[in-house]
């Protein structure tokens, strides 16, 4: 069952959403999402009751303080977001939350009903992935949808992916047939330094969303953090020459492939940004 807080009667809303969990390596795409949440100044809409989807074994409430300093016992859950300072002219919701650990069908049919009563037409939801990607490089963000006229629209790529998946590929599948445009943007982050967090990509997510809204987003500090892990990571490669020597094999097959980041089209979305920041700064 799903808790409202507010009511939302939203026009044409884009829905943004990423699950911790097995879709989220590193936390980048959780990570990117809860920046948002802050950039766009987000109030709480509507939440999960957990007690129908968790297993607190699994995901265990916590206990802590509220801000007047009281005792208080908090349970983890999804949770939907409505922005009061996103893009100009639209309205966007923010799903931020942990991937069920069951009943999926209920949670899914449940989540879905919910966005296309509040007005939203467009689903976008954020994952992250290991891979064999070198952390010295732009990192790919692979854009896909199911439907042929969407991934046409937007450059994504038609979902051919078999195999397990998690509750964003669920989602992804089961929104399609509720008459949204629903689209997926996944992040490769470097299987040898997988634990969290990987604030370059959550970046490379957040550049996403930019170019798919045409608006820009308040970075903060993410870019320096961002850099600050890549040197963090030259660090450990200097200390570990098999390492290196991994790095170095990543980079040649990288700087030799025919990457979506070096392409024309990335080029251009990286100049568009670079116009939409020095307009919104002048």
């Amino acid at each position: 069952m799903i808790e409202i807080e507010a009511e939302a009667d939203l026009t044409d809303a884009t829905v943004i959403a990423a699950f911790e969990g097995w879709n989220d390596a590193g936390e980048a795409a959780s990570d990117a999402v809860s920046h948002l949440l802050v950039s766009w100044k987000a109030t709480l809409l509507a939440g999960f009751d957990p007690e129908d989807y968790y297993d607190f074994q699994v995901n265990r409430p916590h206990v802590g303080f509220d801000s007047e300093g009281e005792r208080e016992l908090s349970w983890r859950t999804t949770s939907f977001w409505r922005c009061g300072d996103g893009p100009e002219g639209r309205d966007v919701v923010l799903v931020t939350g942990i991937e069920p650990n069951l009943r999926w069908r209920a949670f899914a049919t449940e989540f879905l009903d919910y966005v296309c009563g509040i007005g939203a037409t467009t689903l976008v939801t954020l994952g992250s992935l290991l891979a064999d990607v070198p952390h010295t490089r732009p990192v790919p963000v692979n854009g896909i949808s199911s439907d042929p006229a969407l991934a046409e629209q937007h450059g994504l790529e038609p979902s051919r992916y078999t195999g397990p998946t998690g509750i964003v590929g669920v989602i992804q599948e089961l929104a399609q047939g509720r008459g949204l445009a629903a689209m997926s943007y996944w992040a490769a982050v470097p299987h040898y330094v997988a634990q969290p967090p990987a604030p370059k990509a959550t970046l490379a997510l957040l550049g996403r969303v930019e170019d798919l809204l045409g608006t820009t987003v308040d970075l903060r500090g993410l870019p320096d953090e961002a850099k600050a892990w890549e040197r963090g990571v030259d660090e450990l490669a200097e200390d570990d020459s098999d390492i290196a020597d991994y790095v170095r094999s990543l980079e040649d097959e990288r700087d030799t492939a025919d990457l979506p980041e070096a392409s024309g089209d990335a080029i251009a979305r990286e100049f568009e940004r670079y116009l939409r920041r020095r307009g919104e700064s002048s």
